[in-house]
């Protein structure tokens, strides 16, 4: 038998650390598998026996392909309707098998803050991910960016500043926040609006990604996310419960065919964020066993 050859035991070994880089960057993890292949191809197409640091220059190159995928995917959005939510990593209870997907979840970033990231300028998520998540010094970042260090260092400090202001911190109790979670689903299955507002903050954001369905909106509010709860409790659809990017959250189904998946943040014993994907196309990307209903 074939044994590989060392370079390619070296990328692998690199695998996990340049999907979490990419995935941090994309929000998307179809996208973030792109672009750590294309890494691969770069890296077969070079010299690489000149290359001292494989691991740093694999970051670099990663990096860059997300960069250039990020600045082609923002110029496209700008036809996209309505809200745009990151692709979300979902585990079950039986997901327990597969180590690389359980190492993808563990090295995860929360929803809300992927959703944060999304707001940020290419260069902004580039120098905050590389820099504050993975400890790349700014002169190697400065030229990706084509921006001095100084520059850089100030591309970092603007998005620690949205982070910090934007991201919520969640329960770190997971058990508790189920509690929330299964309160919510029974106020809406039962249609007490008094009972779904008691469990959401009150200044609770709803945003709901539906693609091309018209289903994209973000909502704020306890009463008005209350009611939205009320109107889409009405649609026939099975929940389950999943970990979404390691926090709580909820797989929906229709006849045994995948709906939205939602991801849940939880302060204070109270729902603070709901994120939906319903992107029938998005949705199609993602890499999950639709559970039978």
């Amino acid at each position: 038998m074939d044994e590989r050859d060392p370079l390619t035991d070296e990328f692998e070994r690199n695998r996990t650390h340049l999907k979490a880089v990419a995935y941090r960057m994309l929000g998307s993890v179809s996208e973030a598998e792109d672009a750590v292949q294309e890494s691969w191809v770069r890296l077969t197409r070079s010299e690489s026996e000149s290359i001292v640091n494989l691991r740093g220059w694999l970051t670099t190159v990663v990096a860059h392909v997300s960069l250039d995928m990020l600045r082609a995917r923002s110029s496209r959005r700008e036809d996209y309707f309505g809200t745009w939510l990151p692709e979300p990593v979902v585990s079950f209870a039986d997901d327990g098998g597969d180590p690389e997907y359980q190492a993808l979840l563990a090295d995860s970033v929360g929803l809300a803050l992927l959703v944060v990231l999304e707001q940020l300028t290419p260069a902004e998520r580039l120098a905050f991910v590389l820099h504050d998540m993975f400890a790349v010094p700014f002169e190697e970042i400065a030229s990706m960016v084509e921006r001095s260090p100084q520059a850089t260092r100030q591309l970092a400090s603007r998005a620690r500043r949205r982070v910090r202001g934007a991201a919520p911190a969640p329960d770190a109790d997971l058990t508790a926040q189920w509690g929330v979670v299964d309160a919510f689903l029974a106020a809406a299955r039962d249609g007490n609006f008094d009972a779904l507002v008691a469990v959401l903050d009150p200044d609770v954001v709803l945003r709901a990604d539906g693609g091309l369905t018209g289903l994209s909106r973000e909502v704020r509010g306890a009463g008005t996310v209350a009611g939205q709860a009320l109107t889409w409790s009405r649609v026939d659809q099975t929940m389950h419960r999943a970990l979404i990017n390691g926090a709580v959250g909820l797989v929906a189904t229709r006849k045994g065919e995948l709906f939205s998946v939602t991801g849940v943040a939880i302060r204070g014993g109270r729902i603070i964020e709901i994120d939906i994907l319903a992107d029938p196309e998005r949705l199609a990307q993602l890499d999950l066993t639709v559970l039978d209903d």
